[in-house]
């Protein structure tokens, strides 16, 4: 795939013109990090946005006490360090590679002389960040209201999404994510997300395996995230 239309499917993109993509995409430098690599740690200095061309970026933090928990797995199309590009902080979380990953980089020096070129391609970036914080709100809410069985199978079921996307045929879908990590993710024990997925085994909405859950029903899981 061009890299101009890479950018395209990407939201913070996707309303800039052809041209300016182009552009953009003349900017872009490639890398590889092989599974387990850290690309960053909470603290280093932020000057780079990265683009997944494939593979899976775990986004998250590690506590004095060394209890960890995860804030987003990241896949094929998804972006992120994008507040790198504006701010200069240091990084707000660690980013590690979860398998073979292969990412393109945009530099904050690189970006700006872009941006000063293009004032439509300004709109397009505050747009897609708006979206960012308004997610960070609905995931406050979903800590604050939801149970532990609603909010694990509402999170089971937006990792599927993109699974569904790609597997139009298919009827059942592989997350490759170990029971730590989603308890991680979630914020509970892992002994919590084992009885839930238990629950959710003898219903046969899911199955487990080794680093991996298995969706059966997508469409019950999906009623039971309420």
């Amino acid at each position: 795939m061009a890299l101009a239309d890479l950018l395209k499917q990407i939201p913070l993109f996707e309303s800039m013109l052809d041209s300016e993509r182009e552009h953009l995409a003349t900017l872009l430098k490639r890398l590889s990090l092989p599974k387990g690599e850290v690309l960053f740690r909470k603290g280093d200095h932020g000057s780079s946005f990265y683009i997944i061309v494939k593979g899976l970026i775990k986004i998250g933090v590690t506590s004095r006490v060394g209890d960890e928990v995860t804030l987003a797995l990241l896949r094929s199309g998804d972006f992120f360090g994008e507040m790198a590009l504006l701010d200069e902080q240091p990084r707000s979380a660690d980013a590690t590679a979860v398998e073979d990953t292969l990412l393109y980089v945009l530099e904050r020096d690189d970006f700006f002389s872009f941006l000063f070129q293009n004032e439509n391609a300004v709109r397009s970036i505050l747009r897609a960040l708006s979206l960012r914080l308004r997610r960070t709100d609905d995931l406050f809410a979903e800590i604050s209201f939801l149970t532990v069985p609603a909010r694990l199978a509402k999170r089971l079921h937006e990792l599927a999404q993109p699974l569904q996307a790609q597997e139009h045929d298919g009827k059942e879908f592989r997350i490759r994510m170990s029971q730590r990590e989603l308890a991680a993710m979630l914020g509970v024990t892992r002994e919590s997300i084992n009885k839930e997925l238990k629950i959710l085994r003898d219903k046969g909405v899911v199955r487990t395996g080794r680093n991996a859950i298995i969706i059966q029903d997508i469409e019950r899981l999906k009623r039971r995230a309420h």
